[in-house]
């Protein structure tokens, strides 16, 4: 049986951005990173492919990935407003991090905004 895979072309056209971002994306944010890239599941002649129901995994990579400009950019106003909530109860900023990293791929069904806002509902309780 035939698989069918999502190239670097179907992985930009299902996020409306261009073929070339996400080669940036792959070359920024290799394997080693803090913030990797998802994997291919396969390499056909140097091509990367990945399961098409992955694409909601890829999506919430993009959708975590620091702000823009130079050293990563300001982070989004949610990212703010945890990090500070994290500070007040004691996390430094690598801590608090790692907590947010942690519960995004224990709960993958939310994206890290939302993490991010149930944590400071939490502490508030």
């Amino acid at each position: 049986m035939t698989g069918s895979y999502l190239g670097v072309l179907g992985i930009a056209q299902a996020l409306g951005v261009s073929r070339h971002a996400v080669h940036k994306w792959r070359t920024r944010y290799p394997a080693d990173s803090s913030h990797p890239f998802p994997e291919p599941d396969v390499d056909i002649d140097g091509s990367p492919g990945w399961r098409p129901d992955r694409l909601e995994e890829i999506t919430r990579w993009r959708a975590s990935l620091p702000g823009r400009g130079a050293g990563g950019g300001r982070p989004t106003v949610a990212r703010q407003q945890y990090l500070q909530a994290a500070a007040a109860r004691g996390l430094d900023r690598d801590e608090a991090l790692r907590a947010l990293i942690t519960f995004t791929e224990e709960f993958p069904e939310m994206t890290e905004p939302e993490i991010g806002a149930w944590l400071v509902d939490q502490w508030r309780s």
